[in-house]
């Protein structure tokens, strides 16, 4: 009898067990919140669909965006084993790759997108843009090749081709192609820079057009704006140069390097206040430049202010402790 009671105890207890691990598998599997409630709200959308691939490339982008890149990986990795053959996810997964310095791998996920669909334009570009990334010149100028026997008119081809040249050094070859994507698209606002700063080299006035080209096609480009400043500057005008960079100040209010850039001219224009205030400004915006502490200690050393001029060095030494004309200077004062 004694026995009998322990077989059916044990049996209960079986029995018990068994019900908790059958309630355990019932009960929903619980999402760990991310403090991201997009992410969320699809973590939860995937559990409830988990063969839909387009899910997990929206959960991508999102883990994209706050930089999540292995979680974006991973995530592709799953759309791209159900839809192996969409484009957009390679193109995804590229961007993922390269913003994760991992040209490597989005090299090869686009030469695979290239091989889905040999005469996709967007698809070539981008293989091309990888490959003069990865210094792979040729590779690169073979896809720009096969973009142009597609459509002759692909402006951005001509700017990769131009771009490749100019990284090789035949600066020639460069113009022809920068030339022509403008030629394509007047537009292309940082394309006309670019021209100018290749004709700036060889101190040749047309510099100048193009730097107006590129503000004409983009009034925003204060970069643009400031590669003329700076030919007009090193071609001593100048006055040109500081009705230049006034301009730029007054758009933008924050642009440190045209504040520098004027307090430079004024110093050689010997008006040492002008100068001195316009490093004052770049210091204003930048806190911890050291070229602004140091050029205005010059300026303040040469207006008969030594003192000041010492402080101001010392902190350039604070910011950067290598920093050969602080020391320089410093010595001169003693």
């Amino acid at each position: 009898m004694m026995n009998y009671i322990k077989i059916l105890a044990f049996l209960l207890i079986g029995f018990s067990f068994a019900c908790n691990d059958e309630q355990a598998t019932e009960e929903p599997a619980r999402i760990i919140s991310t403090g991201n409630p997009k992410i969320d709200d699809l973590s939860g959308k995937i559990m409830a669909h988990p063969e839909d691939h387009k899910l997990y490339a929206e959960r991508a982008v999102e883990y994209y965006k706050m930089e999540g890149y292995d979680e974006a990986i991973a995530d592709m990795a799953v759309a791209l084993q159900k839809d192996s053959n969409n484009v957009e996810y390679h193109y995804l997964l590229s961007d993922v790759y390269l913003n994760y310095y991992k040209s490597g791998p989005a090299l090869r996920v686009m030469e695979r997108a290239v091989e889905i669909e040999p005469e996709n334009i967007t698809s070539l570009l981008k293989l091309a843009r990888i490959q003069l990334t990865l210094k792979q010149h040729e590779p690169s100028l073979k896809s720009i090749d096969r973009v142009l026997k597609i459509n002759k008119n692909t402006a951005e081809a001509f700017v990769l081709m131009g771009m490749n040249f100019e990284m090789n050094g035949d600066n020639s070859r460069a113009i022809n192609a920068f030339q022509t994507a403008i030629e394509t698209d007047p537009s292309l606002s940082d394309v006309h820079m670019k021209l100018g700063q290749l004709f700036a080299k060889n101190d040749n006035d047309i510099a100048l057009r193009y730097f107006d080209n590129a503000v004409a096609a983009n009034p925003n480009n204060m970069t643009a704006l400031y590669a003329k400043a700076e030919y007009l500057h090193n071609n001593d005008k100048l006055d040109e140069a500081l009705e230049t960079l006034k301009q730029i100040i007054i758009n933008d209010h924050q642009f440190v390097d045209a504040y520098f850039r004027t307090g430079v001219i004024y110093l050689e224009k010997d008006s040492l206040q002008k100068a001195y205030d316009q490093f004052n400004f770049v210091i204003q915006n930048d806190p911890a430049s050291p070229k602004g502490f140091y050029y205005r200690g010059l300026a303040a050393q040469l207006k008969g202010d030594p003192a000041k001029a010492k402080r101001d060095y010392e902190q350039a030494l604070v910011f950067s402790p290598g920093y050969q004309k602080a020391k320089d200077a410093l010595e001169r004062l003693k």
